[in-house]
């Protein structure tokens, strides 16, 4: 779970799961949106990669990336049952 926390701690790595929230984009497709170096953005999507917050294809030399939506809401889960709340209610009601 830390690695997932994490990765959600990044604005970067959120606006990346943002954008891949709608369709699975190349690295390049990504890229377009950032003003970051190549190397700095492959951080970016080793981390995400670790957490298991994105899957990747690669087809010859591009690489897709889609978001694992399963990881993503086991995190949130988690961190709901950590502190005791639910998904429709307010801090310090019991399910």
């Amino acid at each position: 779970m830390a690695e997932i926390y994490k990765a959600l701690a990044d604005p970067t790595r959120r606006r990346i799961l943002e954008l891949l929230r709608d369709r699975e984009m190349s690295a390049g497709e990504i890229a377009k949106h950032f003003k970051l170096s190549k190397p700095a953005l492959s951080g970016h999507f080793n981390v995400l990669r670790a957490a298991g917050l994105v899957e990747t294809e690669r087809n010859g030399t591009t690489i897709t990336y889609r978001l694992n939506i399963t990881v993503l809401e086991e995190a949130l889960l988690a961190l709901f049952d950590a502190f005791r709340l639910n998904a429709g209610g307010r801090p310090g009601d019991r399910p």
